[in-house]
């Protein structure tokens, strides 16, 4: 009984009945939707305080540290990467299509599709970044305006802090970020109930195709994330010289970890300890690379994140103009390199995507029922991909030991204080 508590067996066993139900009752199950969209909109309604404070919090608080070779050698990976993997999420969801299965028989919004296919021009478009009235793009849930904002308040706060040392006002709203995320912890609870209704209301109306929707959007998540991962080994290989055939026994034990607890928190202490010991990073740079990239080395979550957008496009029957592409692109990228970290899990991150693009939600219940099995796909990529951009990085400052890497020499990594990366794991987590 104990494992009928977990969050993600709840919401998977709630999912496949939610289809089953859908595909025995038919139409009926058209019913149940208002309680589905009830769950949408408990989540929707956080979404703006959550990001303007997590943007916030996480600008306001950076203190200037980290700078220096391996400070900038670690970002440019890790930028790089996460810009391949947003544009192979894109073209592998150009080819395979995973969400046109989705037909409905509503109509969506016309504002929707018209919106979707206006192609502004690029002033235009920079433009409308910066609103004139935020407590109006706050009430329309303008989210490119809002995160510009947020980060401008966020840099004047650091600002005022390093002068007068009063950090009160960064304190409130950490504050006010905990309790929306306490808001959406609460709102999880129901999210089975919510999925059931999605799921049955979706199967009602379109089929047994719901099923083989989901199977196409986990499939080009998987191919997309095979594809990264043997970039990184090629990328890793050429440049370093060292065997590829040896990665795979060094990267075992953190790989089962990862893909049976879907978090990069957990792995985190094993990354480290082998990263060092059986890979030949030099304990400082393992620190600070891996260190970093717990948080903004989650190239598995830029990658599906890119797959929803394309996904809710997809089913929705909407054609992105270019400028929307990239727009998720860089959100995408933006979400995993911590600048506009979205707190609460998965549904909250679709949900922000979908608001900021203008896509419709009518598909979001059945991502967030597979969610986790991508969640294992995300995991396996972010963990093994931070121990890569470690041994590129390492490589640039002859900072990895060959010796170790070949077997012939042993070392041991030091001890690290968890608490010290408390944080930090905590929001790996929700990458994840």
């Amino acid at each position: 009984m104990k494992k009928l508590a977990h969050p993600a067996l709840q919401i998977g066993i709630a999912a496949i009945g939610g289809i089953v139900f859908g595909l025995l009752v038919g139409d009926w199950a058209a019913n149940l939707k208002f309680i589905g969209d009830l769950f949408i909109r408990l989540i929707q309604m956080s979404i703006v305080p959550l990001v303007m404070s997590s943007v916030i919090v996480a600008t306001g608080s950076m203190s200037g540290t980290g700078t220096g070779k391996i400070a900038f050698r670690t970002f440019k990976w890790m930028i790089g990467f996460s810009f391949v993997a947003a544009v192979t999420a894109w073209a592998l969801s150009i080819l395979i299509q995973p969400g046109a299965g989705m037909v409905y028989t509503q109509e969506l919004d016309p504002s929707l599709k018209e919106s979707a296919g206006e192609a502004l021009g690029w002033q235009d478009t920079l433009l409308n970044f910066v609103s004139t009235n935020i407590f109006d793009a706050m009430s329309t849930a303008t989210m490119v305006p809002i995160i510009v904002f947020s980060l401008l308040f966020g840099i004047a706060l650091r600002s005022h802090i390093n002068k007068t040392g009063d950090s009160g006002v960064l304190s409130f709203i950490d504050q006010i970020q905990q309790i929306v995320l306490t808001m959406i912890r609460l709102v999880m609870l129901i999210a089975p109930i919510g999925v059931f209704c999605l799921l049955a209301a979706l199967a009602g109306d379109v089929g047994f195709s719901v099923v083989t929707t989901a199977l196409k959007y986990l499939g080009t998540t998987l191919l997309g994330v095979v594809i990264i991962f043997a970039l990184f080994v090629v990328v890793v290989s050429v440049l370093t010289r060292l065997s590829p055939w040896k990665l795979p026994n060094k990267l075992a034990e953190q790989t089962a970890i990862a893909i049976t607890t879907t978090s990069s928190a957990v792995t985190f202490p094993t990354v480290l300890k082998n990263t060092v010991e059986k890979v030949g990073v030099s304990q400082k740079v393992a620190n600070f690379t891996l260190s970093i990239g717990l948080t903004m080395g989650s190239y598995g979550a830029v990658l599906n994140y890119m797959i929803v957008v394309m996904f809710l496009a997809q089913a929705g029957g909407i054609d992105l103009s270019v400028g929307q592409i990239a727009l998720g692109m860089g959100l995408a990228i933006l979400l995993n390199m911590g600048t506009i970290t979205v707190p609460g899990g998965f549904p909250v991150v679709a949900m922000f995507l979908a608001t900021s693009l203008g896509l419709p939600f009518e598909a979001v219940g059945l991502l967030i029922a597979v969610d986790w099995f991508a969640g294992i796909f995300r995991t396996f990529l972010n963990v093994n991909g931070d121990t890569f951009v470690a041994m590129l990085v390492a490589n640039a400052d002859d900072e990895i030991d060959r010796d170790v890497y070949n077997g012939t020499k042993t070392v041991t990594a030091e001890e690290i204080d968890l608490d010290e990366y408390r944080d930090v794991m905590a929001r790996a987590d929700q990458a994840d």
